[in-house]
């Protein structure tokens, strides 16, 4: 069916709706794209309707993701990129600005909506501007021209900005303008050459060690600066991407505790991965211990470049605190940091890798694993991919995400008790790097629409 088409029919199954606080068995009537009516469904009517079934969302919202182009076409265009995100149930898909040229003039932002608008798909495309020219860290990009062009917030991202003076300004300028600052936490002086987490499975396999405190430490340097500028310009606000480690979760809660605008957002890979995975094992995060030598975990072998990520990958104990932090609301978001490369950049010695895991096809498999574990409630993970990413972009998000009745349906329906095998042919992304490669996986995308239109269907 094509992208552009209005969807008419029934849908039943598991209803989560963040926005209403409400979950159950229920009906949904979609005509000519509108949610007609949404009834919640008891007694026999419900029978055969569970959490672990043929579940019923508003459509997923990816604060970040990168899709390459300009410049880097043969690893995702925007077109693939949309098709990508529709199969894993997204919706609204926000663009990192480290394309070539950057995203730091209005004339980048227009190239791509363009892109968007050539590839027919009705999956909302947002953007993110860069902080500095270039993304160098040198000298602020035209914030304001950005913010009359439309993007949804600034970011250096896939490089911190190095320069404490213009973090502060920046901060300063997007306060005023109303967006969020989007800053990625890495003190670059100690992460230089760096290729896995700094610990027990990086000094077996003889791997430079990327210390905890290179994220920490940033983290507290941005927070710092926001405490001392939001008395002066109380619109500004910081969202952490990426955050990884228990650590620099902590700082985000004692910030938050204070008052202090600051949100974050934790990726798929760092909730369901570990570290062991670079040595062979395969178990997800809340099934290691820490040492896959010690209890026959590895089942692969050593040194799959596509675990090869930054910020890196972390210990277990790391990773459950990324499901506690969406549990007790330190973070936001759920962001997929989706990062397609080609076979170039990727099937090289681990250490020569480039950063990246093409995930925003399994995120939502990722996390369904994650709640099947008990690691964290449905409604919760749901909030996470959905109303808490629109918190974050606040008036600038398209949609508040919700199952609306009389308005365009945004909703995703997908089987939570079928699996999938994850195969170079079944991803739509270009990027095939994911660890997941030929594993199956819970939780079966069956309809995704975006606006009341088909973005994609099994």
């Amino acid at each position: 069916m094509s992208a552009a088409v209005k969807y008419n029919g029934t849908l039943r199954g598991w209803a989560v709706d963040p926005a209403a606080g409400r979950e159950g068995a229920a009906e949904a009537v979609v005509a000519d794209g509108v949610l007609t009516a949404l009834t919640w469904l008891s007694g026999s009517d419900a029978e055969g309707l569970g959490p672990d079934g043929v579940l019923i969302l508003p459509g997923l919202m990816d604060l970040h993701a990168h899709f390459r182009e300009p410049g880097n076409e043969d690893a995702e265009t925007v077109a693939t990129g949309l098709a990508a995100a529709a199969h894993g149930g997204f919706t609204t898909v926000a663009l990192m600005p480290n394309t070539t040229p950057a995203i730091d003039e209005p004339s980048v932002v227009s190239r791509i909506r363009a892109a968007a608008a050539a590839s027919g798909s009705p999956v909302r495309t947002l953007i993110h501007g860069a902080v500095t020219v270039g993304r160098k860290g040198e000298t602020l990009a035209a914030l304001g021209e950005l913010a009359d062009a439309g993007v949804t917030g600034f970011s250096d991202d896939g490089s911190p900005v190095k320069s404490a003076s213009i973090m502060r300004n920046a901060l300063m300028y997007a306060g005023s303008l109303g967006l969020p600052i989007i800053d990625h936490p890495e003190d670059h002086t100690l992460t230089e050459g760096a290729e896995a987490s700094e610990g027990y499975v990086a000094t077996v396999l003889g791997l430079k060690g990327w210390p905890i405190a290179a994220e920490v430490g940033s983290v507290a340097r941005s927070i710092a600066l926001l405490a001392d500028v939001v008395r002066d310009v109380p619109g500004a606000r910081l969202h952490l991407t990426h955050v990884s480690t228990a650590a620099a979760l902590d700082q985000v809660l004692l910030a938050r505790a204070a008052g202090l605008p600051v949100t974050c957002d934790v990726t798929p890979h760092h909730l369901a991965f570990t570290d062991e995975w670079i040595a062979g094992a395969r178990r997800f995060a809340w099934e290691a211990s820490g040492d896959p030598w010690a209890d026959g975990a590895l089942v692969a072998g050593p040194f799959d470049t596509s675990l090869r990520v930054n910020p890196p990958l972390r210990s277990p104990e790391d990773a459950l605190a990324c499901w506690a932090a969406l549990a007790d609301g330190t973070a936001t978001a759920i962001a997929t940091d989706h990062a397609p490369h080609t076979e170039v950049d990727k099937h090289v010695e681990f250490g020569w890798a480039i950063n990246g895991i093409s995930g925003i096809e399994t995120a939502l498999s990722l996390v369904l694993a994650g709640v099947a574990a008990g690691q964290l409630p449905l409604a919760t993970a749901v909030a996470a991919l959905t109303t808490g990413p629109a918190t974050v972009l606040g008036d600038r998000s398209p949609v508040q995400p919700g199952l609306r009745v009389g308005e365009p349906a945004d909703l995703v329906v997908v089987d939570a008790g079928a699996s999938w095998t994850v195969t170079a042919a079944a991803l739509r992304s270009k990027g095939k790097n994911s660890p997941l490669l030929g594993r199956d996986v819970p939780g079966v995308v069956r309809l995704t629409l975006a606006a009341g239109r088909v973005a994609y269907e099994a």
